[in-house]
């Protein structure tokens, strides 16, 4: 009785001892979700993977509703996280998931030499690699003494029906958007899109179809990113890049933001992820890849048609005052260009 006792504890001792070390072996993960372009953003990760060893699992955007997808479902997984990480490839909404009470504050050491604009004070959000909302001309059909200097150029008569910009409901469109409600207050914004619907912009799906669509020669000009324009320029295609309001309000420059999210699954994998996506090495990775992503730091490595951000006019605006406009505004433009 006593050997059968012994021999039974003998293989529970060493049943717990397996299942206790496949517990201890589970391979690492990281989910984030992400916004960014996959081409671009799916190297970046795998390159992490490799040099990390931790898995990461990444949910994508898909261009029609850039951004808005992620952010809708991270607020309805709010009382049951799914993701540790959040790379969004602008930042109003992430100030909104902010507010919301969706994020938890990491102060990364990667960020330290990141300039404070592009951090949020309290650590719930830090942006990198920018982009910039410009105007992309098809120089076949516009002369160089046509080209619009001005996204209020785009509103007059010899514009008319020549025009292409993104739902204004979803991504950098959208912050754009938000961002003129904030600087011109909401009369004037509100008649400088009711002036643009009478001008017959047409609304395409996502900055890379404005790009398409001028590049085509469909349109003349549209409003996009400097990311879809950029891989347009480097195929050879006839569009150039024009940076609108350098003599006046300035250029909307949008940087991409990372973030951790709160009661992540896996939060010091997470702090890993963002520790490596805010290096001064990502920055450059993306400032040389076909994304053209601007960085925010003046001691990154670029390529020379990648402008450093001291050269560009910015628009001097506030990122929690665009966020804090961001559904303001949204309604309005319901109203103004879906009914």
């Amino acid at each position: 009785m006593v050997k059968t006792f012994i021999t039974w504890s003998t293989l529970l001792f060493f049943s717990l001892t397996t299942l206790s070390c496949q517990k201890a072996a589970k391979p690492k993960e990281v989910i984030i979700y992400s916004s960014l372009d996959q081409i671009f953003s799916e190297p970046i990760l795998k390159e992490f993977e490799k040099k990390s060893g931790i898995k990461v699992k990444a949910v994508y955007d898909v261009e029609a509703a850039k951004t808005t997808g992620l952010v809708n479902r991270l607020i309805a997984e709010k009382d049951n996280p799914q993701a540790d990480v959040f790379w969004n490839s602008e930042v109003g909404r992430t100030l909104v998931l902010k507010k919301k009470g969706i994020l938890q504050p990491y102060f990364s050491p990667s960020a330290e030499n990141i300039p404070s604009q592009f951090r949020d004070p309290e650590g719930y959000w830090t942006g990198f690699a920018a982009r910039a909302r410009i105007i992309i001309v098809n120089t076949e059909l516009v002369k160089p003494e046509e080209e619009p200097k001005s996204i209020f150029d785009l509103i007059k008569e010899e514009w008319k029906g020549q025009v292409a910009i993104g739902n204004p409901l979803f991504g950098t469109t959208a912050t754009q958007s938000a961002a003129l409600f904030v600087k011109l207050g909401d009369e004037r914004a509100k008649e400088y899109f009711q002036r643009f619907k009478a001008n017959e912009v047409a609304i395409v799906a996502g900055n890379s179809v404005v790009r398409d669509r001028v590049v085509g020669g469909e349109l003349k000009v549209g409003l996009t990113d400097t990311d879809d324009a950029n891989l347009a320029i480097q195929e050879g295609k006839p569009v150039k890049i024009i940076y609108p309001d350098q003599e006046t309000i300035g250029t909307l420059v949008i940087p991409n933001t990372i973030c951790l999210i709160k009661k992540a699954p896996h939060p010091e994998e997470g702090k890993k992820l963002i520790d490596y996506l805010l290096s001064e090495e990502v920055e450059s990775k993306l400032a040389h890849s076909g994304s053209m992503q601007i960085p925010v730091r003046v001691t990154v490595k670029t390529p020379d048609y990648v402008p450093p951000i001291g050269k560009i006019k910015a628009m001097d605006i506030s990122y929690q005052d665009i966020a804090d406009n961001m559904e303001p505004s949204a309604r309005v433009l319901q109203e103004t260009f879906m009914r």
